[in-house]
């Protein structure tokens, strides 16, 4: 094959890729990544998760991992949101827990999305440092979930007394409304979080896990094609 022409089907190719992986935004999203750095996202220096994670950009997308060992960390965004529909995609290596923080405090107090394979927890509602009203479990999850590849989530939260709902590769998980603001000073608005959980344990030693089974040395989480849009008002259906 002439060089020329061998150069310009690589270059075609990588556009190519990298134009359906943007396609994946739904319509009328407004990407909160840039898929070249970290700007419009900052590491939370007071979360009790870890303040020194790795978080890094590698080929368009976040990964987040411990570092060291046994400490986590929250990255959050600079912005803050209150009624609004998020859209990413996300791989979870194999004996990690973290976790998507919704209207998150500087500290990494939030409604939260759990990610959780080894546990199967995954797409559950919890609250972290705070409790839920009402959570929820992604039960149908087993039916989409495509282990060790990119999963896409979508998650809808509005109003003071929020409603949230998941959806999980286009299928809807669930749908909740809380009775109450959960907040205790009844926050409204907050920062999207990325978490890398904390292990109790620190061992020095690689592979010395200490009976841990929350991560793996080494292990990532990796969020891709993050976007958001904000509603005016509550909705109503």
């Amino acid at each position: 094959m002439n060089r020329h022409i061998k150069s310009f089907t690589v270059l075609f190719s990588a556009l190519l890729l990298g134009a359906v992986a943007h396609a994946q935004i739904p319509a009328g999203f407004r990407p909160i990544f840039n898929g070249k750095n970290l700007e419009g996202w900052h590491i939370s220096r007071t979360t009790h998760q870890g303040t020194t994670p790795d978080v890094r950009v590698e080929n368009g997308a976040i990964v987040l991992r411990q570092h060291p060992y046994g400490q986590g960390g929250v990255l959050l965004s600079d912005e803050k949101y209150k009624n609004f529909d998020l859209y990413l995609e996300a791989k979870i290596d194999s004996f990690t827990n973290g976790g998507i923080f919704l209207r998150s405090s500087e500290s990494g107090i939030a409604y939260q999305i759990e990610l959780d394979e080894t546990a199967g927890s995954t797409g559950s509602l919890y609250g972290e440092r705070m409790p839920v009203s009402q959570g929820a479990e992604a039960t149908d999850l087993a039916k989409v979930w495509k282990p060790n590849g990119w999963n896409s989530f979508r998650i809808r939260m509005v109003g003071d007394k929020p409603r949230i709902t998941l959806w999980v590769n286009g299928v809807k998980m669930w749908d909740v409304v809380q009775p109450k603001n959960d907040f205790t000073a009844g926050a409204t608005n907050g920062m999207i979080g990325l978490q890398s959980h904390w292990t109790a344990l620190f061992s020095p030693a690689a592979f010395d896990w200490n009976g841990l089974e929350s991560w793996a040395p080494g292990a990532a989480h990796r969020f891709r094609n993050i976007a958001i849009k904000e509603l005016d008002e509550e909705l109503k259906e």
